[in-house]
C-alpha cells in the first residue's frame, strides 16, 4: 500500500526549526507538510539550548507563540566572564541598547508544537527510510515509510531541518558539498536541578581545572556544566562530585551562594565546530544543524538556527507571493555570511574561556592577556556584547 501527498514545502525535521519553518509559512499562506524520524513526545523532550538572541525572540513573536515566552522568560541585560577567579560583566543593554532572553529551547518547542497542532499542520512523526529525491529536476519527492506503507511527498522544495545526524545534508553529492570540522578535545558534563540559580545571570569561568557555566532555565531550576574529558562517563560522576567540582571552577565567592540539590538530568556533550557548504541544493534547503554546529559556549546553535528559518521563509514568501526569486537563489551565500561570523564568535569564546591540553605556557598566557584586554577595553566588551546578542540579518 503506499499513498501520494502534494503539498508546497515539506519540511523533514520537526524540532523549533522545523516546527518554526512551517509556522512562519503558514501565516503566509503556504502549505506544508512536516516529517520526523521521531514522535512528538520525545522532540519536546529534549534538553537543549537556553539563551534567546533578541532577533529569536522577534522571531517567535511573528509567528505568534511568543505569549508565554514573555510571561515566563527572563530577560538579561548582562552575564559575567571570570577567570582565575578574577570576573568582568558584559553589559549587554549599556553596550548595545539589546538584551537575551532566558527560555529553554523545549519550551519554545512545545509552543510551536502547540501552535500547529491548533491550525491543523499535517505531520508524519515516526518515519522510516526518509530519502529526498529529484532534487534537480523541478519536480522534487520526499519518499519515507509511516505505519508500514510507503508515502511519497510531492512538493515545490525541500527543507532540511533534521538535524546533523540527518538524512537532508546526505543528499547532497559529494562532489557538490563542502564540510569543515573543528572537533574539540573536551566535552561538557551537564546537569539539570530545581534549585535557584547561582546568580541572576550566566557566568562563564575560565579556572585551571577548566571551564565552567552558571545557566538557568527559570528562577527555580538551574544549568550547569563543567568541561570534562571526551571520553568521560555520567557514571563517573555522583551529584555531590559535581558540586565540589563546580564550586572550586565557581570560585568560593560564588560557590557561598550555590543551592546543591539531586540533579534530574545529567549527560556529557562534545564540542564541534562544522560547516557545511552550499547550504542550497536544486530544490533542497539546509537549515540549523543540518548545515551547521557550533559549540555551546555563546549560546548560539538555537538562534543560528533561527536566523536561517528566517531568511528562508522570507525567500519562499517571495516566491510564493511576488514570484521573485531572488532571495531564495541568495539564501545560501546569505545565510552562510552569517554562519561563519557566528562560528567566529563561538570559536573566539570556546578558546578563551576552555583548558585545551595541547595549550603550551605561551598560549595560557594569551588567554589571560586576552582577559584582562577585555576587562579594560570597552570596544573589547561592546564586540562580544553584539555578537552575544545576535547579528542582524542581512
Amino acid at each position: 500500500m503506499s499513498e501520494t501527498v502534494k503539498t508546497q514545502v515539506c519540511i523533514i525535521g520537526s524540532g523549533p526549526a522545523g516546527l518554526l519553518l512551517s509556522q512562519l509559512l503558514a501565516t503566509a499562506g503556504i502549505d506544508s507538510v512536516v516529517l520526523d524520524r521521531r514522535d512528538r513526545a520525545y522532540i519536546e523532550g529534549r534538553i537543549r539550548a537556553g539563551v534567546l538572541e533578541q532577533g529569536t525572540v522577534q522571531a517567535l513573536e511573528e509567528a505568534g507563540v511568543s505569549d508565554r515566552l514573555h510571561r515566563e522568560g527572563l530577560p538579561h541585560d548582562g552575564f559575567d566572564l571570570a577567570f582565575d577567579g578574577d570576573r568582568h560583566r558584559i553589559d549587554l543593554k549599556a553596550l548595545t541598547g539589546k538584551s537575551v532572553m532566558v527560555y529553554g529551547q523545549t519550551e519554545v518547542t512545545k509552543d510551536l508544537f502547540d501552535r500547529r497542532f491548533a491550525e491543523g499542520q499535517r505531520f508524519f512523526f515516526d518515519v522510516e527510510d526518509v530519502t529526498p529525491a529529484d532534487l534537480t529536476t523541478g519536480a522534487p519527492r520526499v519518499h519515507f515509510r509511516h505505519e508500514g506503507r510507503a508515502v511519497t511527498v510531492e512538493c515545490d522544495y525541500v527543507a532540511g531541518c533534521d538535524g546533523f545526524h540527518g538524512v537532508s545534508r546526505k543528499a547532497i553529492p559529494e562532489t557538490v558539498l563542502r564540510t569543515f570540522e573543528r572537533v574539540y578535545p573536551f566535552g561538557w558534563l551537564g546537569i539539570m536541578v530545581d534549585r535557584p540559580p547561582v546568580s541572576h545571570e550566566l557566568i562563564y569561568a575560565n579556572h585551571a581545572r577548566g571551564f565552567a557555566l552558571a545557566s538557568m532555565r527559570s528562577k527555580t531550576r538551574s544549568r550547569y556544566y563543567i568541561q570534562c574529558e571526551l571520553d568521560d562517563h555520567v557514571d563517573n560522576w555522583s551529584d555531590d562530585r559535581f558540586w565540589e567540582e563546580l564550586a572550586v571552577r565557581l570560585g568560593p565567592e560564588t560557590a557561598a551562594k550555590l543551592e546543591t540539590g539531586a540533579s534530574f538530568e545529567k549527560s556529557i556533550a562534545p564540542l564541534r565546530s562544522f560547516v557545511a557548504e552550499p547550504m542550497r541544493h536544486g530544490a533542497l534547503f539546509l537549515a540549523g544543524d543540518a548545515a551547521h554546529i557550533v559549540p555551546p559556549t555563546g549560546a548560539k546553535g538555537l538562534n543560528l538556527a533561527v536566523a536561517d528559518i528566517r531568511l528562508l521563509a522570507r525567500a519562499l514568501t517571495a516566491h510564493y507571493r511576488d514570484r521573485d526569486d531572488r532571495l531564495l537563489d541568495g539564501y545560501s551565500a546569505a545565510a552562510l555570511r552569517r554562519v561563519w561570523k557566528v562560528e567566529r564568535f563561538s570559536w573566539q569564546l570556546s578558546t578563551l574561556m576552555h583548558q585545551f591540553p595541547e595549550n603550551s605556557p605561551f598560549e595560557t598566557r594569551m588567554q589571560r592577556a586576552e582577559f584582562d584586554y577585555l576587562s579594560g577595553s570597552e570596544a573589547a566588551s561592546r564586540s562580544i556584547a553584539e555578537n552575544y546578542v545576535g547579528l542582524p540579518l542581512e
